[in-house]
């Protein structure tokens, strides 16, 4: 096909099937996560050092007893999200455990991760023919006829990104029995405790910070479970002064403030004093590293509109937990916390059978990736049981 470039691997992809968790694909995942942790270069991304950590030997043979007597499925067709350089490799290695061969549509940006992961895959790949027979890493730019060709050969489709990119894929044809998994545009929010804030050390301040920045910052804010909207219990000024300021101490020596994410922080500033009545003022701190919007209500299409980028936050107060309950739909992924009890958020989500919020963890933690995701055992739906009676 034209304008298709393949930075791993070639058209012919194997569909023959693995099983799933095979000592094939671990031994690969893990030489993978050799190579990478020791490239220097890695050290300077930590989504890929994270990526490295979690292809760990030991961490994978975990997965081995949970789904034995699986194959997959066939050949998965991949569309990674445009803004998350390393998302695109957590779904190929998601896939490959689960048995399949694997083209993978790799962002159209010339990200720098993808460029080391890439690199890394041909470097160790023909050590692992069987996994290079079923290995295509492709670069194009949007192009329906294209799309419309990977499309036709898939058993599964793994789509990520916003609404519209689900909707034109998945108006491509596909075999009758190809299963789409679709991670869509979701919307994530922070819940802290202040009293605990205030009361923490400047060690756990420094940590909890440090993991906020990460959750955050780290992408712009641009990842779906990065927190969009923050809310207060035990508010005080003192804690959310404490906070913001940890925040932007450590936010000052690491972020790059780009001239244009700067600008769209502006015009969302503009935007929100026009639009927004609930917002009743911003804050804007050092040098617009900062912007925090206070919300007098709790909007419920929140997860519609109110979306910062880049280290642009709304902010209330809650009485209680179950404040939050009413705003929450099904576009409600990742609720990050700071000294709450989990259990407690957990039974709020589950009690109130709430449609949205799939992932409860700590500040930190929010770009975890995992093979359960947005509400998915996305091993389990990737491959399929051979049962015998």
């Amino acid at each position: 096909m034209n304008g298709v470039e393949y930075l791993v691997g070639g058209p012919d992809v194997s569909e023959s099937p693995l099983t799933a968790c095979s000592d094939e694909t671990i031994a690969f995942l893990s030489d993978l996560s050799g190579k990478l942790l020791h490239d220097p270069q890695t050290r300077e991304y930590p989504d890929v050092t994270s990526f490295a950590f979690w292809c760990r030997k030991g961490n994978l043979k975990k997965l081995k007893d949970g789904y034995a007597q699986r194959l997959g499925r066939g050949l998965a067709f991949h569309v990674a999200p445009s803004n998350v350089p390393v998302n695109f490799a957590f779904s190929f290695a998601f896939s490959l455990l689960a048995g399949n061969g694997n083209i993978v549509r790799v962002p159209s940006r010339d990200f720098p991760q993808v460029r080391l992961i890439c690199g890394a895959i041909n470097q160790i790949l023909p050590d692992h023919q069987e996994i290079g027979r079923r290995t295509a890493f492709v670069r194009y730019q949007v192009n329906q006829e294209t799309t419309e060709s990977f499309c036709a050969k898939a058993d599964v489709r793994l789509i990520w990104g916003g609404d519209s990119t689900v909707k034109t894929v998945r108006s491509c044809p596909v075999k009758p029995k190809c299963i789409d998994i679709v991670f869509a545009d979701r919307y994530s929010i922070c819940i802290l405790n202040g009293a605990e804030i205030v009361q923490a050390d400047e060690k756990s301040l420094q940590k909890l910070a440090e993991g906020f920045y990460n959750d955050t910052y780290l992408m712009d804010q641009n990842a779906c479970s990065s927190p969009q909207l923050v809310l207060w219990i035990n508010g005080s000024t003192g804690a959310r002064e404490r906070f913001w300021g940890a925040v932007t101490e450590y936010a000052a020596t690491r972020y790059d403030l780009q001239g244009m994410t700067a600008v769209d922080k502006y015009t969302q500033l503009f935007v929100d004093a026009v639009e927004r009545p609930e917002v009743v003022r911003v804050v804007r701190q050092d040098g617009g590293l900062l912007y925090r919007a206070e919300l007098s209500e709790l909007a419920q299409n929140a997860g519609d509109s109110l979306r910062g980028r880049g280290g642009y936050f709304y902010e209330t107060d809650l009485t209680e937990l179950e404040e939050t309950c009413p705003i929450v739909n099904e576009k409600y992924q990742t609720l990050t916390y700071f000294g709450l009890d989990s259990e407690r958020l957990q039974r709020m989500v589950i009690d109130n059978r709430l449609r949205g919020i799939d992932r409860i963890v700590p500040v930190g933690r929010a770009m975890d990736i995992g093979i359960i995701w947005d509400g998915y055992d996305i091993i389990s739906m990737l491959s399929r049981i051979v049962q015998a009676e």
